[in-house]
C-alpha cells in the first residue's frame, strides 16, 4: 500500500516542460535584438534609424539663391522714462539691392540693435523696385524727386564720372548697381527723407523701350540725333539692352 501511495503521488504531479537544447552555433545566427533606445545597430532613435535626423538637409534660402547688398544707412536711439529708470529703443533704415537694377529700404524698431536692423532689411526685400538702367551702369534721362523737405535731382553722367553723392543718397546707388550718376540734395538732411525723395525720382524712371512700345514706335525713332543717319541709330537701338 506504500508504494502504491507513492506511485500514484507522483503521477498525479505535472511533468516539467523541458526546453530543447540550443547549440553555440544557433545562439552566434540569432538576430540581436533592437532596443527602443536605439542602439549601434540601428533603433528608433539611433544614427541609422528611420525617425533619427538626415544629414543632407541643406538650409533654406529665402531669397532664391540671389546675394543681396545690405546698407545700414542710419541708427536712431530714443528712451522712454519710466518708474525705476529710462526704457531704451532702437530705429533702424536699412538700403538693400542687387546690385542690378533692384533696390528698396526699410525702416525697422526694436529693444535692441540687431533686431532692428533684421527688421529693417525683411521691410526692405518687401519693398524692392525695379529700375530701368543704361548699359547697365547709369540712368536713362534726369529725374526730380520730392519728399516732405526734401528735394533731390538726377542726373545721367558718362562713364568714368562714378557715384557724386553723399551719405544716404549714395548707399542707394551702390545697392542698385549704379557705377556714374550726379546727383543734388536741396533742404533737408534727414536721411528719412532723402531716401524716400530718391526713391520717388527712381519711380519715374523709364526705359527707350517701354516708351517706344506705350508710343507704338522703333526705339530707332525715339534716340534718332538731328543729322545722324538711320543705321547709325538702328545701331544704337540695338544697343539698348533695358
Amino acid at each position: 500500500m506504500m508504494a502504491d501511495e507513492n506511485t500514484t503521488g507522483q503521477g498525479n504531479q505535472p511533468e516539467a516542460i523541458l526546453a530543447p537544447e540550443t547549440t553555440n552555433a544557433e545562439v552566434t545566427n540569432q538576430a540581436p535584438r533592437r532596443g527602443r533606445g536605439g542602439g549601434r545597430d540601428g533603433g528608433r532613435g539611433g544614427r541609422d534609424g528611420g525617425r533619427g535626423r538626415r544629414d543632407d538637409r541643406r538650409p533654406r534660402d529665402d531669397d532664391g539663391g540671389e546675394e543681396l547688398i545690405e546698407k545700414l544707412v542710419h541708427i536712431n536711439r530714443v528712451s522712454k522714462t519710466v518708474k525705476g529708470g529710462k526704457r531704451f529703443g532702437f530705429a533702424a533704415l536699412v538700403v538693400v539691392g542687387d546690385g542690378k537694377g533692384r533696390a528698396g529700404f526699410g525702416h525697422g524698431k526694436a529693444r535692441e540693435v540687431p533686431e532692428a536692423i533684421s527688421k529693417a532689411t525683411a521691410a526692405a526685400k518687401k519693398a524692392m523696385i525695379r529700375v530701368p538702367l543704361r548699359d547697365g551702369r547709369t540712368l536713362h534721362h534726369d529725374g526730380r524727386g520730392h519728399f516732405g523737405a526734401g528735394n533731390v535731382t538726377l542726373r545721367s553722367a558718362p562713364a568714368g564720372t562714378g557715384i557724386i553723392a553723399g551719405g544716404p543718397m549714395r548707399a542707394v546707388f551702390e545697392s542698385l548697381g549704379v557705377a556714374d550718376v550726379v546727383t543734388k540734395s536741396v533742404g533737408t538732411s534727414n536721411p528719412y527723407n532723402m531716401i524716400r525723395a530718391t526713391f520717388e525720382a527712381l519711380g519715374e524712371q523709364t526705359s527707350p523701350k517701354s516708351v517706344a512700345q506705350r508710343r507704338g514706335k522703333k526705339v530707332s525713332d525715339l534716340i534718332k540725333r538731328g543729322g545722324s543717319s538711320d543705321r547709325a541709330a538702328e545701331a544704337e537701338a540695338a544697343a539698348v539692352t533695358e
